[in-house]
């Protein structure tokens, strides 16, 4: 079992972005998972990420882990979950390849797909300025 805690970074003006965050939040009963909308100030910098790297992937840090994409994921759900089998799979041959292409696809048709309010619009306390991206 992991009992690790982990910052998840995403795109808090993403309907589809969101209503995942809203079904990993459910998941995570112990609440081992923090949310950060990238918009929010100073995450950037507390993550070191570019303003692109955090428009174009979420981003999972854990115990000096940092992960991106379908990487992401799968940290976030091993912690939520309190496993590691996510992140095994992950690791698997091929598995790695099929999911990081699914993952760039998904995040790349992000707004065609299902969502929810943006993070951003239910909290804009949390958020920056609603000219940036």
């Amino acid at each position: 079992m992991s009992e690790s805690r982990v910052d998840l970074v995403f795109d808090g003006r993403c309907g589809f972005c969101t209503r995942s965050v809203d079904w990993l939040r459910r998941l995570d009963r112990a609440g081992r998972v923090r949310f950060h909308p990238y918009q929010q100030a100073g995450v950037l910098t507390r993550f070191g990420l570019t303003e692109d790297e955090a428009g174009s992937a979420a981003w999972a840090f854990a115990g000096g882990r940092r992960a991106g994409g379908a990487g992401a994921v799968n940290l976030a759900l091993d912690a939520a979950l309190g496993t590691t089998l996510f992140s095994a799979v992950y690791h698997l041959p091929g598995i790695r390849w099929g999911q990081d292409r699914a993952y760039r696809w998904v995040a790349g048709h992000r707004h065609l797909l299902p969502g929810t309010t943006p993070w951003c619009r239910r909290y804009p306390d949390e958020c920056g300025s609603p000219h940036r991206r």
